[in-house]
């Protein structure tokens, strides 16, 4: 064969090659994490795709395509049978596009992203299936439209309230945590002390304790903060048990914010590798960008919070501290995200190293997940029995069944006042202020009389 003949053959195989689509990324693997209110696909990628999702009607379909992509994992055993999604189907279209279809049971309302890489994961393209009927939990992952806080009625003798504490168990669904030995996770541990903390105050007359999650999926760091102000919160605790670097690292703690930086190098190790747990989880949001304004006005209305945390966070300490090896012999300070929630005394307990071969150990048995949740739950009411809230249960026992006086002082709203800033000025909390004036929200007008209640 002539050099021209062959030369011609290489230039045909080379066009020939070129029509091929290229694969631009491989679907490696398929995970499903189901929230109380949402259904979270997460398609693991050789590399990033562009990709569309739109739905079908009659009967409900979502349809998501990659580009130049090959589908290389199996879609059986997936764990949907909780979740909208009947079946799920696949074909390769002719121009190289990998489509993949739902079948839906129900209406919802579908939103996708893309992740870029991180020390866990790599290229991943996130969907979600956003519930659209009246089933959908406070705790979602991230919400359209916040709800109104639910309204208080009016100050009486029946408007005696609980104590609301918001349980926090940290991570969850596709960010897993800290990793211990032997395949401990953190997601789980901290999960099972979060409910057996629930379980215990919600046998204790007068409170009433929310979980931010009750299983395996995430919900944003703002999701959370967002969660314990819808709640009316009267605390919020955020259950962790961290890895640190050295192995050697040991040690349970509890943590309050810092708004001038950490007090340890541990301190700023945590609160970095917290801090950016949304991008691990998956959280892509443009709906909250207005609270960086709100962010300015958060060391007015963070003085009546930080005294609080400060104090339920000293007995915590001290409980864990009798049974437990403390890493500091004091509560330790550090600016973490979800303890950013103004007017709400808020703590983080760090229940140990789970990097620490010995006390990954103790955090795996059940015995010692509920004698650190028994030590959490006791310096809570240890705490609020000597500090109640004005007009709740505790404070009426501790009075001997006496009611409180609801107002011993008025304070008449000024312009520029909101009612973070007028319960910070008077020592009372934010709740106690809303509840004495039977306000729904922290809406409040110039000119308007309110009552000050007992702290």
């Amino acid at each position: 064969m002539g050099g021209i003949a062959k030369g011609i053959l290489w230039l045909l195989a080379g066009l020939w090659f070129c029509w091929q689509p290229a694969f631009a990324a491989d679907i490696q693997n398929v995970r499903v994490w189901l929230a109380p209110d949402h259904t979270r696909l997460v398609f693991d990628l050789s590399g990033p795709v562009r990709h569309k999702v739109f739905g079908l009607e009659n009967p409900n379909r979502l349809v998501v395509d990659m580009a130049a992509s090959q589908l290389k994992a199996q879609l059986d055993g997936l764990g949907l049978d909780d979740s909208p999604v009947r079946q799920i189907r696949h074909s390769r279209q002719p121009d190289g596009t990998q489509r993949i279809v739902l079948d839906l049971s129900r209406a919802i309302e579908p939103r996708s992203f893309d992740l870029a890489p991180n020390a866990q994961y790599g290229h991943r393209l996130v969907v979600d299936l956003l519930e659209t009927g009246g089933n959908r939990n406070l705790a979602a992952t991230e919400t359209r439209a916040e709800p109104a806080p639910q309204p208080l009625p009016a100050v009486d003798t029946s408007a005696l309230r609980d104590i609301i504490v918001v349980i926090d168990a940290g991570h969850g669904g596709e960010d897993p945590g800290a990793a211990g030995p032997g395949g401990l996770r953190e997601k789980d541990v901290v999960l099972s002390i979060a409910r057996e903390v629930h379980r215990r105050l919600e046998n204790t007359p007068g409170y009433k304790p929310v979980l931010v999650r009750d299983g395996d999926y995430y919900v944003s760091l703002r999701g959370r903060t967002k969660l314990a102000r819808r709640h009316n919160a009267d605390l919020f605790v955020s259950i962790h048990a961290d890895a640190f670097k050295d192995k050697r690292a040991r040690g349970a703690s509890v943590w309050i914010i810092s708004d001038r930086g950490a007090t340890s190098e541990v301190g700023r190790w945590l609160a970095q590798k917290e801090n950016s747990a949304d991008a691990i989880g998956g959280v892509v949001s443009l709906d909250d960008k207005d609270e960086v304004l709100a962010g300015v006005l958060l060391d007015m209305s963070m003085t009546y919070s930080k005294e609080g945390s400060r104090q339920v966070a000293d007995r915590v300490h001290n409980n864990i501290g009798k049974f437990a090896r403390m890493h500091k012999p004091f509560v330790e300070q550090a600016g973490f995200v979800v303890l950013k929630s103004p007017g709400i005394p808020s703590i983080l307990v760090e229940t140990g190293f789970i990097s620490n071969p010995e006390e990954a150990r103790k955090l795996r048995s059940k015995s010692y997940q509920r004698e650190m949740a028994a030590a959490i739950a006791d310096g809570i009411q240890d705490y609020f029995w000597q500090r109640p809230p004005a007009m709740t249960h505790v404070a009426h026992r501790k009075n001997g069944g006496a009611l409180p006086t609801l107002a011993s002082r008025t304070y008449k709203v000024a312009r520029g006042d909101t009612l973070s800033v007028i319960a910070v000025r008077n020592g009372v909390s934010l709740a106690s202020l809303r509840a004495v004036n039977g306000l729904a929200n922290d809406t409040i007008r110039v000119g308007q009389l309110l009552k000050i209640p007992s702290s």
